[in-house]
């Protein structure tokens, strides 16, 4: 984090937050307007962990087989080969997603599922770990095409990253003209401690009473008045493995009410839909998160959590 941190000025939360969705094998998607440093943050990430990066950037033409791969015939060996697409890899950066048509869009859900693709009846896995972090043009912008709800829900988290306070933009000011900040980021962690972090995390303790808590706050946005759709049963998944980052990155070995609370609005924004009612009287997502959270009862603070 203090890698991407000297790349990446003033977004300390932002960073913390996309590391938790990759400590918890998770996709990350960010909504953001171009030019506050998506690509340079993705490899910055890529570059301290030592991952496999790949970049791609969306447009109406791009096709399916640019992500999972295509055979070609090559005359010399007299058969297909078969040619992998961007998404094999470790970290894909998946520029402007929103820009591309719904059938390219459709092509990673497998992959953001299961980590493998299936061509011509053929099912390959991705390298190990595999992340997606995928940008989308704000909604409503010119030439985007509205993401599937079954592949937004493939997204562990969303968050943006927005622009910079004026202290940061000014030091980004002064360092343009000297080497590119990106060469001053090192490996700090190499790919199997990833892994074995990754298998730490899922063995962080949750006691039933914030199993409990996890539940009523994604069911509570099933039944709010105020909502069309709520969270689904993967948005219950991930909150559970997103608090168990949370709880390993802040040093304990269990998961506090506070750990969920705070990682809660991240997993649930991209998923919840305002009906009509709430759009007539300027209702947001964030308004009603935060009613969500403030009504459903927490275990008590006293509770013995281990």
């Amino acid at each position: 984090m203090e890698q991407v941190g000297g790349v990446i000025f003033g977004k300390s939360r932002e960073i913390r937050e996309i590391m938790l969705a990759i400590l918890a094998n998770g996709h990350v998607l960010l909504e953001d307007i171009p030019g506050v440093g998506k690509t340079t943050l993705a490899l910055a990430f890529s570059r301290s962990m030592s991952l496999d990066f790949r970049r791609i950037q969306f447009t109406p033409d791009v096709l399916p087989s640019d992500l999972t791969g295509f055979s070609v015939y090559r005359r010399e060996e007299e058969k297909f080969v078969y040619q992998e697409g961007n998404v094999f890899c470790n970290l894909l950066l998946a520029d402007e997603l929103n820009r591309t048509s719904p059938k390219t869009q459709s092509a990673l859900l497998e992959v953001m599922e299961e980590r493998k693709v299936t061509v011509e009846g053929v099912t390959r896995e991705v390298p190990v770990p595999f992340f997606v972090i995928a940008t989308q043009n704000p909604s409503g912008a010119a030439g985007t095409q509205r993401l599937p709800e079954a592949q937004v829900d493939r997204f562990m988290m969303s968050l943006s990253i927005g622009y910079p306070d004026r202290e940061s933009e000014l030091n980004l000011a002064k360092g343009i003209g000297y080497e590119d900040r990106l060469h001053s980021v090192r490996p700090v962690l190499e790919r199997k401690e990833l892994l074995d972090i990754q298998r730490e995390i899922c063995e962080v303790y949750i006691k039933d009473s914030v199993y409990r808590y996890i539940v009523s706050l994604v069911r509570a946005t099933r039944e709010h008045s105020r909502l069309l759709r709520g969270g689904s049963p993967r948005a219950t998944i991930a909150l559970v493995r997103l608090s168990r980052a949370a709880a390993w990155l802040n040093g304990r070995d269990y998961v506090t009410p506070g750990d969920v609370a705070e990682q809660f609005p991240y997993i649930i924004r991209h998923r919840i839909s305002l009906n009509g009612g709430a759009e007539m009287e300027n209702v947001t997502k964030e308004d009603i998160i935060q009613d969500i959270t403030e009504s459903v009862e927490r275990p008590p603070l006293g509770e013995k959590m281990r």
